[in-house]
């Protein structure tokens, strides 16, 4: 059966961010933003959650995937980062 791809969004204006298969994208969205219902997070902090999280339960680079999905998000408004130090991640309210 083929897969179905999404192309992914990047926040800065010019740049292209990879297209992945939409099962892994949905996954680690779905993760992401769960994470981020609960907690603002660093950079680090997200990623590593992440991992913890989908690691048993996902083939294919985590902190990659999740780089990926991240900057969707960011692009697509779902997320945002802090103006604290350090930066932090959080849903948009």
């Amino acid at each position: 059966m083929e897969s179905t791809y999404i192309q992914t969004l990047h926040p800065i204006q010019g740049k292209t961010n990879k297209r992945i298969t939409l099962d892994k994208y949905t996954f680690i969205k779905e993760n992401l933003i769960n994470i981020l219902s609960e907690l603002e997070l660093t950079h680090t902090e997200l990623m590593e959650e992440l991992y913890s999280r989908v690691k048993d339960n996902f083939s294919g680079g985590v902190q990659w995937y999740g780089e990926t999905v991240k900057l969707d998000l960011e692009a697509r408004d779902i997320i945002e980062r802090t103006k604290t130090k350090p930066e932090k991640y959080k849903l948009k309210v």
